[in-house]
């Protein structure tokens, strides 16, 4: 695999390269790009994702023009991945104009992707507040025209609905399902374009979603299941509480309060000390590079709060203790040996009152890393094996 110094630039590379199985990227490109990076150097980073991105989309148009429908396709497909990872060192607000215009240009890869896609991915807008929530519901192409048990995803802290369709759709898809696959406040455009922060009482967005999922004449709606990944495996558990429609839930890790990821003693101090106390306690994980991406440029922006001992406290609102009695649908909480974020898995599957399956991940069989990346297609295998068996019953 492609090395680069750079731990911060390494993370992401591997991220990008997880995508390589289903055609995402590709091993070439992802090397010829490190020969233009210079570690700690997120101008150099964003110069060379973004020019060979350009290239690619040009590729794609090419072939589009000429009439090679599959080629252009897949071409888009990595323009997109490609620009998504140009941005990723700039996170943070105010937003860099060069994360919008890379995003911006992921988006029009991934919607001419789309347009040419077989089987079909459909650009939708679910209605939300006074706004709405973009996304995508993707289609089996198997000629059946029977509405489909359907997969809804729930996305985490730095994704978006163009690489959930890696993640979610495609297996989904392969096994006949439909997956509605949406962006909620802090994530993708709905933050990028909207400034929309993340919030803890995640249910308000996939009733949403579901609501909408009902009025398609493609999903069948006695056959809904939700899909967390990442920070999702909080967010989707929290969202499915007191929604009778939903059948199934996967949480992928499962996740407890937020507020648990940090050590006791910090998370004992919220509510009687200071913002400034909090962040100087958290100040230490921020300091090297990885964790100042994760805690200062990331997570803050996604919070939309100003300063790390805001993020404490506002992390302290995310919590499924208050709401884990009214989740009663069938569960698989995920629980991979090597992903810190797994850490509270087992308390989530304890709690859970209703039919409910651990999965757990050990190390050493190729499940290594969050969310699988580097082995989709064996976590796949078995989470949609035990969704069939769950939903199709």
């Amino acid at each position: 695999m492609t090395e680069f110094e750079d731990p911060l630039f390494q993370m992401f590379a591997a991220r990008t390269l997880g995508l390589v199985s289903r055609g995402g990227a590709e091993t070439g490109d992802v090397a010829a790009i490190a020969g233009h990076v210079k570690p700690g150097d997120a101008d150099s980073w964003y110069n060379a994702w973004a020019a060979t991105a350009s290239r690619v989309a040009a590729e794609a148009e090419d072939s589009r023009s000429r009439g090679h429908r599959r080629s252009a396709a897949e071409a888009f497909w990595r323009a997109t991945t490609y620009f998504r990872a140009s941005y990723q060192p700039l996170f943070g607000a105010p937003v860099d104009p060069r994360l919008k215009a890379a995003f911006a240009r992921e988006r029009e890869c991934f919607a001419r992707m789309a347009r040419l896609a077989r089987p079909a991915v459909v650009a939708v807008d679910v209605p939300y507040e006074d706004t709405t929530l973009p996304g995508y519901l993707c289609m089996p192409d198997d000629g059946d025209a029977a509405a489909r048990a359907t997969v809804v995803s729930v996305n985490g802290y730095d994704s978006n609905v163009h690489e959930m369709y890696w993640a979610h759709a495609i297996p989904a898809t392969r096994r006949g399902y439909a997956a509605l696959l949406v962006d909620g406040p802090g994530q993708g455009q709905p933050l990028i374009d909207q400034g929309l922060p993340l919030r803890p009482d995640w249910e308000a967005v996939v009733s949403r979603v579901v609501d909408f999922a009902c009025t398609r004449p493609e999903v069948d709606p006695e056959r809904i299941a939700v899909h967390g990944w990442s920070l999702g495996g909080h967010l989707a558990p929290r969202g499915v509480a007191g929604d009778s429609r939903v059948q199934a839930l996967i949480a992928d890790p499962g996740q407890w309060d937020m507020i648990s990821h940090f050590p006791a003693e910090l998370a004992q101090r919220v509510g009687d000390t200071d913002a400034a106390e909090l962040g100087a306690y958290l100040a230490p994980a921020a300091e090297s590079p990885v964790g100042h991406w994760k805690f200062v440029q990331r997570a803050q922006w996604v919070h939309g709060v100003d300063s790390l001992g805001e993020l404490v406290i506002d992390m302290a609102r995310y919590l499924i203790s208050d709401v884990v009695d009214r989740i009663t649908c069938s569960s698989l909480v995920v629980a991979n040996d090597s992903d810190p974020l797994s850490a509270q898995a087992k308390q989530l599957y304890a709690e859970l009152p209703g039919p409910k399956t651990l999965l757990r991940l050990p190390n050493g069989q190729g499940y290594d890393g969050h969310c699988q990346t580097a082995n989709r297609s064996g976590f796949d295998r078995l989470a949609f094996d035990w969704l069939d068996e769950v939903i199709r019953a």
